[in-house]
């Protein structure tokens, strides 16, 4: 696929089939791309040969944003097979998108966009904005969002700004002003017009709003402010029209109680004065997106244990989140001894027994202890906990405990802090010699120890939080760390196993877990596991408080938690089960 900046003039012959784009409706979709490229090169070839004919079109599309987007702008979609980068032609809801901006901008009105994933609002918006830096004399705009790096990170074209300097980039020159130079005019968080004198500038955080006046403020997922009330106290005065922007992030916020306050937009309706408009982009708005494709997903996340995301994001449930605690007590104590219980777990038990994994959570602080973990494929076989500060000691003990299994087991370790010792007494125990037989203590290949840092970077960044779903979030952008990471993927076994326990689901068991009732500590265990809660971090990226208020650390499941998201390398000897790599 060809953008118009790769056609030349004579490109398209009087045969070839042409295309000018206009919105389509849900019967229409999808669009003919190539041959709206070939109707931009015929026409792109008239409009450079008569130059009446190109001010007879620019004085056109002065006026009518939608078209001139869809006519000569392109759009970016990263799942597509071949070029990524298609013509920006719009479906009927995304017109209306324009039209809403263009009546707050007329009537000086503050509006809110409350919009389901995947909808190409920010798209939209932001080729709004170029329409209007190209052809509004003296116009001022601002985009804001929570974080700096949202708003602008050159070459990130999730970024605000990116998208706008590549919607410029791929233009036919004839539209840019004359002497625009992308150096000099669309620099970090500034685009500047040199021939009309418009401007578009950026700020993030609680920052928003001290740039000065402007004729329209943009706020990119405001719904997730950490301090949203600094940031209205600060626009008060910028600007007559602000545009909020977001998915729905639950109730109570400043942008629920803004929806809630405010009146629906419809095309054409007279509306009162002083009320925040709004305007609503529902999945079923898509033309792309059929029930079929709404209950296929929403089976999708109700496996994984995601239907609380699905609702808030696909549905635009502000009610949607959960409980914050991580890990259900009901579900825990459902997967005690779900090897024996469930036949089809039973069955498949006799067949992976043998292969095994350690965790150990080294003691860092205060009256903190070490603890072990063994599990035996998806089985939670044994935890334990001791005292002992030294690291030397505890290095011992878990290597005590793994040499039964030498060959069939790793030894994933907290290597943080004090956990560091651990490594310097194993590599002396893989050196040195047995001085009556002559051996070394330990064949690091056979009880492989594993360094587990809980605030790495998560694994399978680009893998996607459903497997089996290019829509959904991808790992890096819903986790913080991996402690987050690993302590979702234990959630998941366990919710997955109460659903093959109470209502006969079939999962592959590789993704469940069972907790052996012979256990020592079981009962410890039990609640140490449902004790963490979940938060957000200023990224929207999911944290894991170990400890809530007045909680001693959960040391037996941190074990648990390493064990069961065993990290791949070179040497190691990784266990099947090691579900969301």
């Amino acid at each position: 696929m060809r953008s118009i900046i790769d056609w030349s003039p004579d490109s398209a012959t009087p045969t070839a089939k042409l295309w000018k784009p206009h919105a389509l409706t849900r019967e229409e979709w999808p669009p003919d791309y190539d041959a709206v490229y070939r109707w931009r090169a015929d026409t792109l070839k008239q409009l450079m040969k008569d130059e009446h004919m190109f001010a007879s079109a620019w004085t056109y599309y002065s006026t009518r944003p939608a078209e001139f987007i869809m006519h000569w702008m392109d759009t970016y979609d990263p799942r597509r097979d071949g070029s990524k980068w298609i013509p920006f032609v719009f479906f009927e809801k995304q017109v209306e998108l324009i039209e809403f901006l263009e009546d707050l901008d007329r009537d000086q009105e503050s509006g809110l966009l409350e919009k389901a994933r995947d909808m190409g609002a920010t798209w939209v918006v932001c080729g709004y904005c170029v329409w209007r830096f190209l052809f509004k004399d003296d116009d001022s705009l601002q985009w804001g969002s929570r974080k700096e790096a949202l708003v602008d990170q050159p070459g990130n074209v999730d970024s605000i700004f990116e998208k706008m300097r590549l919607i410029l980039k791929r233009l036919p020159r004839i539209w840019l002003p004359e002497g625009f130079n992308a150096k000099r005019n669309a620099t970090f968080l500034k685009l500047r017009n040199p021939v009309n004198g418009s401007f578009i500038g950026g700020e993030a955080g609680d920052n928003i709003g001290r740039g000065g006046r402007n004729a329209m403020v943009l706020k990119d997922e405001s719904a997730h402010y950490e301090r949203p009330e600094k940031i209205e106290a600060a626009l008060g005065d910028n600007t007559n029209c602000q545009v909020d922007i977001s998915s729905v992030n639950g109730l109570g916020n400043v942008f629920h109680r803004r929806r809630e306050n405010g009146v629906m937009w419809e095309r054409g309706k007279k509306l009162p004065k002083g009320f925040v408009r709004i305007f609503v982009m529902d999945w079923k708005d898509h033309p792309n997106k059929t029930q079929e494709w709404y209950d296929l997903r929403k089976a999708k996340y109700d496996r994984e244990g995601m239907a609380h995301v699905f609702a808030q994001e696909v549905d635009r449930n502000y009610s949607a989140a959960i409980s914050n605690t991580v890990i259900s007590y009901e579900w825990i104590t459902s997967a005690v001894d779900a090897h024996i219980h469930v036949p089809y777990i039973a069955a498949e038990t006799e067949k992976k027994l043998g292969t095994w994994v350690a965790g150990l959570d080294v003691a860092d602080e205060g009256n903190d202890r070490n603890a072990l973990t063994m599990r035996e494929w998806i089985i939670w076989r044994h935890t334990s906990e001791w005292g002992e500060r030294d690291p030397g000691v505890t290095a011992r003990r878990a290597v005590v405990a793994c040499r039964p299994y030498s060959g069939h087991i790793s030894c994933q370790y907290d290597s943080i802090g004090v956990g560091a010792g651990v490594k310097s007494e194993y590599n002396r125990l893989t050196q040195d010699v047995d001085p009556a037989t002559g051996e070394i203590l330990i064949n690091a290949r056979d009880i492989p120890f594993v360094p587990w840092n809980a605030g790495a970077k998560v694994l399978g960044p680009y893998n996607r939080i459903i497997p089996d779903d290019d829509e959904s979030l991808m790992n890096k952008d819903f986790f913080a760390n991996l402690k987050a990471q690993a302590w979702w993927s234990l959630r998941t076994r366990f919710y997955k196993t109460h659903k093959a326990v109470t209502e006969g689901v079939i999962y592959p068991v590789d993704e469940l877990i069972s907790l052996d009732s012979r256990m020592p500590l079981l009962e410890q265990l039990k609640k140490e596991l449902a004790q963490p809660t979940r938060g957000q971090s200023s990224q929207l990226k999911m944290l894991i408080d170990k400890k809530p208020d007045g909680t001693k650390s959960p040391n037996l499941a941190d074990s648990g938690v390493q064990a069961y998201y065993p990290i791949p390398t070179d040497g190691a000897q990784i266990v099947v089960g090691s579900y969301g790599h």
